[in-house]
């Protein structure tokens, strides 16, 4: 059973993967909508709200545009999101708790996006030369294909991330959650406060927008308000 959650988990990573800088660009990828989209698959989409939430407000001043390679937030929200519902129901945990010791797992193998997307835009870039080539030689079927080839590459790189975070957490999740999880509780109300803040607080630095505090005192408030419906 959790073999085919984690497979879901990877069909919606690869797609997200590609939204997220080579095909569609439709948003999806973005974990507001990523994790509870793969939580609602498996069947507990408040468990991907929640998550999808904090990463989004976490990283929302690090967006893929240009040549930056920021963290791979769509992999982090989604493998996390699995990891909350599909380990969770396997080891039988569940809440706020459990959930935040999922993502605090998730954040740091998360790095490993970075990794993969630099190699894939550096294979991509490597090609540029033989693209040059065929198309002095009107060869489009070679270009045809070399798009082809680009687009797997990153879709590789998504997966790879994904797969990176669920076998990190499957293998130190079921760990540590029996000692950490009692700690995480105490200060779980003020952990899922404090990782909102944290972006909230590198956006403001970064921006360079008249009245920024209060379009961003506005958003946090909407986000805010957001969670505890939720």
């Amino acid at each position: 059973m959790i073999f085919t959650e984690l497979s879901i988990g990877a069909v919606v990573a690869l797609i997200c993967g590609l939204d997220r800088t080579a095909a569609f660009q439709i948003m999806i990828s973005r974990p507001i909508v990523a994790a509870p989209l793969v939580a609602w698959l498996l069947g507990d989409i408040s468990a991907g709200l929640e998550i999808g939430l904090m990463v989004e407000l976490l990283w929302l001043a690090r967006l893929p545009v240009g040549a930056a390679i920021p963290p791979d937030d769509t992999q982090v929200s989604i493998a996390g999101t699995v990891l909350a519902v599909s380990l969770g129901r396997a080891l039988g945990q569940s809440g706020l708790e459990y959930q935040l010791l999922c993502l605090l797992i998730a954040i740091p193998l998360g790095k490993f996006g970075q990794f993969f997307d630099r190699y894939a835009r550096q294979y991509n870039g490597s090609k540029v030369a033989l693209s040059d080539v065929y198309l002095e030689a009107g060869n489009f079927r070679g270009m045809e294909q070399l798009h082809r080839l680009g687009i797997c590459c990153f879709s590789l790189a998504a997966l790879g991330t994904y797969l990176v975070i669920i076998c990190g957490g499957l293998l130190i999740i079921p760990i540590l959650a029996p000692l950490l999880i009692p700690s995480i509780g105490e200060t779980a109300q003020w952990l899922r406060l404090d990782l909102p803040l944290v972006g909230i607080a590198v956006l403001l630095g970064t921006a360079n927008v008249s009245r920024s505090l209060t379009l961003f005192g506005a958003s946090f408030g909407m986000a805010f308000l957001l969670m505890w419906l939720v």
